[in-house]
């Protein structure tokens, strides 16, 4: 009895020891398991974009004055010298009662400035007839030693100041007959709009063949000189404009690849870079953060038809392509982290997490390039944590 006992109570105090030592050993950390993959990848910066016509033309008022009403539409079309807008002479001042009264005022006081002048070049042609008879008396008495040299000198100059008299009175009436004719010509105006008769127009006329994309001034009214009022384009000749971050802008080339997103359309629409402009701007951001800018214009690729229905001014998502791969090593961002100087996973070999070290070459976005230290199909611990060390023991967690 006593050696049942025995053992009994020996093989108790092994079950307790086995059960104690199961219950103490570290048991494998559930982890989410991520696989190293080959295949396509692509690094693209994506930006928010706006369409725009090309070729817009801002048709001006080339002179102030009053604007008629402009009939068209947005969206009309317009041939090359078609008449869009017209502009008369201002009506304020031309309307006004005491104006036209001015006009008439102006036009007597001309008419008087042509009489003075004319009275004004009779007297210089009388002064510079007397002076050259005085010079030929004087010239005659001079060969007689009658008149100094001295005195002859002055009946000269005498001639001469009088010619030049008589000169600047013959431009003096030139001059008030212009002025006469140009303040006739302002009350007829005048006359003639307050008679109701019609005014003088000037004719606005679009550079070329197009469709109406803003009516800027659409009702009469008075317009000052270089007052925009039609804007006039081709909506079938579309670029999309798009505002980069300076920092993304440098690695964007001239005929990078573009795809063209979230547009409204149904498929995807392909465009290349025709122009990364050289100069930024600031802009600040919806969180009030200061940010340099560049305009990067793009091209369709895509056929008319994909597009059509496209207009100006619409929103578009760009994704510039800046490199990409057809055939490439790749695992998850989230399954990196930083070792000393480089990069580094945990690799899944046999139930225990193996530190790594890796090259990294491309990131694009979830993805990132491996260029050495792995290979395909190996599993990773995706997004490690702290309780995550060399040869520490894990297990996939379950979905």
């Amino acid at each position: 009895m006593r050696t049942r006992a025995r053992i009994g109570i020996t093989l108790l105090a092994l079950a307790v020891a086995g059960a104690l030592a199961y219950g103490f050993l570290p048991r494998p950390v559930p982890v989410d398991v991520a696989q190293v993959t080959q295949g396509p990848m692509a690094v693209m910066v994506e930006e928010e974009g706006k369409t725009r016509v090309m070729e817009r033309y801002v048709v001006s008022a080339p002179i102030a004055g009053y604007a008629r009403r402009i009939d068209l539409d947005v969206g009309d079309a317009v041939r090359a010298g078609q008449v869009v807008a017209a502009i008369e002479p201002a009506r304020s001042t031309a309307l006004d009662p005491r104006s036209r009264a001015q006009a008439a005022a102006r036009v007597k006081a001309a008419e008087a400035g042509v009489a003075a002048a004319l009275e004004n070049s009779r007297a210089a042609e009388a002064e510079a007839a007397l002076a050259r008879q005085e010079l030929e008396r004087s010239e005659s008495l001079r060969q007689s030693n009658f008149v100094s040299a001295q005195a002859l000198d002055r009946a000269r100059s005498e001639v001469a100041r009088t010619q030049a008299a008589r000169s600047a009175s013959v431009h003096a009436v030139n001059v008030a007959r212009f002025e006469l004719e140009a303040a006739r010509a302002a009350l007829a105006g005048a006359s003639g709009l307050q008679g109701g008769g019609a005014s003088e127009t000037i004719e606005v006329r679009a550079p070329v063949d197009a469709r109406v994309l803003k009516v800027v001034h659409r009702s009469e009214g008075a317009v000052q000189a270089g007052d925009a009022l039609v804007e006039i384009g081709n909506p079938e000749t579309l670029e999309v404009e798009v505002e980069v971050l300076s920092t993304q802008a440098v690695k964007i080339a001239p005929g990078s690849r573009v795809l063209v997103d979230r547009w409204g359309g149904d498929t995807q629409l392909q465009g290349a870079v025709r122009t990364v402009e050289p100069t930024g701007f600031t802009k600040v951001s919806a969180l009030g953060v200061e940010e340099q800018r560049v305009r990067v214009i793009v091209d369709f690729t895509s056929p008319r038809e994909q597009w059509r229905r496209l207009g100006d001014g619409y929103r578009v998502e760009a994704r510039f392509v800046v490199w990409e791969g057809a055939d490439v090593l790749q695992v998850p961002a989230g399954a990196l982290f930083r070792l000393r100087d480089g990069w580094a996973v945990f690799v899944v070999d046999g139930g225990s997490a193996t530190l790594r070290p890796v090259e990294i070459g491309q990131r694009a976005g979830l993805v990132a390039q491996v260029r050495s230290g792995l290979s395909v199909g190996e599993k990773l611990v995706d997004h490690p944590d702290d309780k995550i060390r060399d040869g520490v023991r894990v297990r996939a967690r379950q979905p």
